[in-house]
């Protein structure tokens, strides 16, 4: 009798064992399971972080100040001026020579000299009017020469001709002082600053020489 209960007995802890060696799977199962849900979650974004990082593109900008030749429609045979900034701003600054008054002033400047203005005019910030420009871009260094010089000859223009000191000379000096080459200045601005861009080639980037 004591026999037959110690076999049952280990009959008994037999099975207990070999039911918890089949349930410890189970569990790994699931805990592998709980494991794979949080994988999908994480991995995304760890995915993402382990990439390499893309390189920069490189910036367009030819420079991060311009000269821009201009030319547009007016009354008479048109009228050239330049603009001239920084890249990354909207707001421009006007230069050109035109003579100061109305049309008896004009009519007067083929014939004499007549005072000038050198600041904007009409129809200068219209796109509407434009006919012609090219845009040229300088390095920080030498935008503050050019302006400095577009300054200077604003305040040493006083007068106007049509003949000898006109809008085209007026870009045509500072176009000289950029180091460009540039055309007669007895024709109309639109063709002045289509030749002017056609002399240089189209060069977009300007470098002074050194002072």
């Amino acid at each position: 009798m004591t026999s037959r209960l110690g076999y049952v007995a280990l009959c008994a802890l037999t099975i207990a064992l070999t039911g918890a060696v089949h349930a410890a799977p189970a569990g790994d199962s699931a805990r592998n399971s709980d494991a794979k849900v949080v994988a999908s979650i994480e991995t995304p974004a760890d995915a993402a972080s382990a990439r390499p990082a893309r390189k920069p593109q490189a910036s367009s900008a030819k420079g991060p100040y311009y000269v821009d030749f201009r030319a547009r429609t007016a009354a008479s045979w048109g009228h050239s001026f330049v603009w001239y900034g920084k890249s990354s701003e909207r707001a421009v600054e006007v230069a050109g020579l035109t003579p100061k008054g109305d049309v008896a002033e004009y009519m007067l400047g083929y014939i004499t000299w007549v005072p000038s203005e050198t600041g904007a005019s009409y129809g200068d910030l219209d796109p509407d009017y434009l006919l012609a420009h090219y845009k040229v871009y300088l390095n920080e260094a030498d935008a503050k020469r050019v302006f400095a010089y577009i300054e200077k000859l604003k305040k040493s223009s006083p007068v106007w001709s049509a003949e000898i000191s006109n809008c085209n000379s007026f870009i045509g000096d500072i176009a000289e002082f950029m180091g460009l080459k540039t055309p007669s200045r007895w024709i109309r601005p639109e063709n002045y600053v289509n030749e002017l861009k056609s002399l240089n080639s189209g060069k977009q980037v300007v470098r002074l020489l050194e002072q």
